[in-house]
């Protein structure tokens, strides 16, 4: 009985951790996204007159970090319309 115990402990820890990896890459994957909706917001604002270069540059700079720490698969992530 404490095999069996002890099996499904095991099953249910890596059941969680799983489940927490998952929730870290989704967190990951929504924060690169809204990085990239800034850049682009930045950009048609600079672009219109109303932002400024410095704007893009430093939302630029965020994506570029969060690409460096988290890597790009976001970027080839399910979109709207693809």
């Amino acid at each position: 009985m404490a095999g069996f115990l002890d099996r499904a402990k095991e099953q249910a820890q890596n059941a969680l951790s799983q489940g927490k990896q998952k929730v870290d890459e989704v967190q990951q994957q929504r924060a690169g996204n809204d990085l990239l909706k800034q850049l682009g917001a930045a950009y048609y604002a600079e672009r219109r007159g109303t932002g400024s270069a410095q704007a893009t540059q430093d939302a630029l700079t965020a994506l570029e970090a969060h690409i460096s720490t988290h890597g790009d698969a976001f970027l080839r992530g399910a979109h709207p319309g693809a």
